[in-house]
């Protein structure tokens, strides 16, 4: 039996990376899934693979009324939401003295702020059974030059999620956080070869994660199998982050 059959999910950043992978590991396994994003070029692709249990959402999650057309989408077309994946983020690299205001609030607004009215719309068409599986990073607890600034703000949805896990309980709603490490996805085809290695070097597995991995572990969390955790994290990173 397919393990999301029937559910309805919702994808925020479902239509490139790991959000995309997510996204069609979720509907290969029953699910009607929403997805979410700011090119509707991009969008379209992504559903000509995704196929008929899925749709889109064209919007910028920063902004109120493109989230609340998101969820209104939903309401309308399947009355309830049971998981959601607030998977839109952003990294850029920068040193601590080149950090601008306006590289913070870019990186914020989409990584911290975004995050937290995407989860704030989404819990009104939740109810016991819900699953909220947020996208952190290992950035969030270990040090990365040049990346501190985005580290931050994925300690700040670990944070969320532990708060979310005790304000959500009573609704029956499991909130917990996948942390991946390095993920071969579009963000890294401007990396050099040099820093790949550098990066492999790094992991016990000796090389870097597939979008598929993350989206094997992001359907545990979802899904009933994964009934009695919550609040938890979830490395997906080979071992980097661990020895």
């Amino acid at each position: 039996m397919q393990k999301l059959q029937g559910k309805v999910a919702v994808i925020t950043g479902g239509n490139s990376g790991i959000g995309f992978a997510i996204a069609q590991r979720f509907v290969s396994e029953g699910a009607y899934v929403f997805i979410m994003g700011r090119r509707q070029a991009q969008l379209d692709e992504a559903l000509s693979v995704l196929g008929e249990n899925a749709e889109a959402v064209q919007g910028d999650v920063t902004k109120p009324d493109d989230l609340a057309r998101l969820f209104e989408t939903v309401k309308t077309r399947k009355g309830r939401l049971d998981i959601l994946v607030p998977n839109s983020g952003i990294s850029e690299y920068a040193p601590l003295e080149a950090i601008s205001a306006e590289h913070f609030d870019h990186i914020f607004g989409i990584n911290v702020r975004a995050t937290l009215f995407t989860v704030q719309a989404a819990v009104e068409l939740m109810s016991e059974g819900g699953s909220i599986v947020m996208i952190g990073s290992i950035a969030g607890f270990i040090g990365t030059a040049g990346y501190g600034v985005y580290g931050a703000s994925k300690a700040a949805v670990r944070s969320y999620s532990r708060t979310w896990t005790r304000e959500l309980s009573g609704k029956g709603i499991r909130v917990n956080t996948l942390s991946p490490g390095p993920i071969d996805t579009p963000m890294f085809d401007d990396v050099s070869d040099e820093v790949r290695k550098t990066l492999t070097a790094l992991i016990p597995l000796g090389r870097l994660g597939k979008p598929e991995e993350v989206a094997a572990a992001a359907l545990f969390l979802a899904s009933d199998e994964s009934s009695y955790i919550t609040g938890a994290e979830l490395c997906i990173d080979g071992g980097m982050s661990q020895v």
